[in-house]
C-alpha cells in the first residue's frame, strides 16, 4: 500500500467553513478545446466546498484509506525540519498545489527513495526540479486546463483594476473619504489600449478571448503560433518575440510556464523596452519577473502598475518589497484555487491517483514528466532543467 503526502495551506483564520455563500456551483463538463472535465469514478466531496485547506483534504481521504493507503496532510512544507521533510522518506505520491507548492528540490527527492509521482492539483509544475525527476524516473502530472478560465478572469479584473484605479478608489471609501479628484489622477478607460500577451496557450487565449468585447487592440507572442482563423476572428497581432512586442503595448499580461528560459524574463533590460506607463499583469509565475526591476520601474515610473498573485517564493516572506511597492495590485496566490475551481482539480488529483493505482495510463494532456523524459503537456510547454533554486527563501514565511 502507498504513502501520499498532501501539502495544503492553511485552514481560515476562523477555522473550516461550516456554510458557504452559496448553495451550488455551476457544472464544467469540458473546456473550450474539447477537453473534457475530470472525470474520476466518484468524489467524496460537495462541489464548491473548500478543499485545497488541510481540512479539505482534496476530498482524498475517504478514497485512499478504503483501499488501504496511508494519505498524510500537512501544511507545513519549509524549513530543514518541515513536516514534509519528515514524511519524504518513505512517500511514494506527493501532491500540492501552486498557491501553497511542496518545492520537490533535488535535494528532497534525493531523501525519497521510494517517492514514484508528485502531482499538481492545479496547473504549473516549475516548483518540481523537473530534471531531478527525470534523472529518477519520477512521473510528474498535474490538472491541466482545471483552473485556467479561473486565471484567465483574474487577469481581466486585474488588468481593469490597475488602470481603472480601483484599488486606491475603495481605499478612500474604508477610509470614509469622497476624494474623487486622489481617485482618478491615476483612472483612464481600457478602451482603444493596446493589449498583448505572454504565450497564448489555455490561459492567454482565454484573455484575450475574454478582452475582445471590450474594443481593444489584441497583441501576442507564443512559440507556438495561433491558427489563422484565430488570429482573424480576434484580430490579434503577432510578434515573433516578446521584445517586439513590448513597446507596442499599454498593458503586458505574462501567461507562459516557469522554466530555464523564461525565468527572470522580465528584468531591467526588458522592462526599457515597454511604453512608458505601461502596466504589467502576471498571475502565471512570481520567477518570471526579477523582484527588484519591478519595483525600481515602478518607482521610476517605467511601469504605471504592476498587479498579479504570483510570487516567489511562496508564502512570500513578510519583508518581500512586492508587498509596499507603489502602484501595485498584489494577492496571495488565489487566482486558480477559486471554489470552483478545487472542484475540478480535486477531482483531476482522484482521476489521476486512480490511474495511477490501476496502472491505467495518465491522460496525456495530464502528464510532464514521464518515463525520464518530458512528456505529454510537459513536452510542449516545458524545457528540462530546474526552476527551484532559490525556494528555501519560504521557510523566512511568518505565520
Amino acid at each position: 500500500m502507498a504513502k501520499i503526502v498532501c501539502v495544503l495551506y492553511d485552514d481560515p483564520i476562523d477555522g473550516y467553513p461550516k456554510s458557504y455563500a452559496r448553495d451550488d456551483i455551476p457544472k464544467i463538463t469540458k473546456y473550450p478545446d474539447g477537453q473534457t472535465a475530470p472525470t474520476p469514478s466518484a468524489i467524496d466531496f460537495k462541489p464548491g466546498e473548500l478543499l485545497g485547506s488541510v481540512s479539505g483534504e482534496l476530498g482524498l481521504r475517504k478514497f485512499l484509506e478504503k483501499a488501504g493507503h496511508t494519505l498524510v496532510v500537512t501544511s507545513d512544507k519549509d524549513g530543514k525540519n518541515s513536516k514534509l521533510d519528515q514524511e519524504l522518506h518513505d512517500a511514494e505520491i506527493v501532491i500540492s498545489q501552486p498557491f501553497w507548492p511542496a518545492y520537490m528540490t533535488a535535494e528532497r527527492i534525493a531523501k525519497a527513495p521510494k517517492l514514484k509521482m508528485i502531482v499538481t492539483a492545479g496547473i504549473g509544475s516549475d516548483h518540481t526540479d523537473l530534471q531531478a525527476a527525470m534523472d529518477r524516473g519520477i512521473t510528474v502530472a498535474e490538472v491541466t486546463y482545471c483552473n485556467s478560465n479561473s486565471v484567465a478572469e483574474h487577469v481581466v479584473m486585474m488588468m481593469l483594476a490597475l488602470v481603472r484605479n480601483y484599488i486606491p478608489s475603495y481605499n478612500w471609501v474604508i477610509k470614509g473619504g469622497w476624494n474623487i479628484a486622489d481617485c482618478v489622477e491615476r483612472s483612464y478607460d481600457l478602451e482603444g489600449m493596446h493589449i498583448g500577451t505572454v504565450a497564448a496557450g489555455r490561459i492567454g487565449l482565454r484573455v484575450l478571448r475574454l478582452l475582445k468585447p471590450h474594443d481593444v487592440h489584441l497583441h501576442y507572442t507564443d512559440r507556438h503560433r495561433l491558427p489563422e482563423s484565430v488570429e482573424k476572428e480576434l484580430n490579434l497581432t503577432y510578434h515573433k518575440t516578446p521584445e517586439d512586442m513590448y513597446p507596442a503595448c499599454d498593458v503586458v499580461t505574462l501567461n507562459c510556464p516557469l522554466h530555464p528560459e523564461t525565468e527572470h524574463m522580465i528584468n531591467d533590460k526588458t522592462l526599457k523596452l515597454f511604453k512608458r506607463g505601461a502596466y504589467l499583469v502576471n498571475t502565471a509565475r512570481g520567477k518570471l519577473c526579477d523582484r527588484d526591476a519591478v519595483v525600481r520601474a515602478l518607482e521610476s515610473g517605467q511601469l504605471a502598475g504592476y498587479a498579479g498573485d504570483v510570487w516567489f517564493p511562496q508564502p512570500a516572506p513578510q519583508d518581500h518589497p512586492w508587498r509596499t511597492m507603489p502602484h501595485h495590485g498584489m494577492t496571495p496566490h488565489i487566482s486558480g484555487t477559486s471554489l470552483s475551481a478545487q472542484t475540478r482539480y480535486a477531482a483531476g488529483v482522484r482521476e489521476i491517483l486512480e490511474c495511477y493505482f490501476a496502472n491505467k495510463p495518465i491522460r496525456n494532456e495530464y502528464l510532464i514528466v514521464q518515463g525520464g523524459k518530458l512528456a505529454g503537456v510537459g513536452a510542449h510547454s516545458y524545457s528540462a532543467g530546474n526552476a527551484t533554486g532559490g525556494s528555501e527563501e519560504a521557510a523566512k514565511f511568518k505565520r
